[in-house]
């Protein structure tokens, strides 16, 4: 039996591809859709938002830099928003 990392919920990759931007230039885009340059100009501010917008918008961060995008593909395929 394969156990999770410590801290790790992956629920938080559900909501990447669910959760919609609230405000902003970016304004009701699903956060995996929301281009690199945007999330890089919240991480070098140094203001990302409070709670759970901040959150995901620093994973989405690490995972547009660090080139594991794939790791998405298979629930992007299960959103409805894809398979339009």
């Amino acid at each position: 039996m394969q156990e999770e990392p410590i801290g790790f919920n992956p629920k938080i990759l559900e909501e990447l591809v669910t959760f919609k931007m609230p405000f902003g230039k970016y304004k009701d885009t699903i956060i995996c859709d929301i281009p690199s340059f945007y999330l890089e100009w919240f991480i070098h501010r140094g203001k990302l938002p409070d709670g759970k917008l901040g959150m995901l918008l620093s994973t989405m961060y690490e995972i547009k830099t660090n080139g594991l995008d794939d790791l998405l593909k298979p629930l992007i395929a299960k959103n409805s928003k894809y398979n339009k």
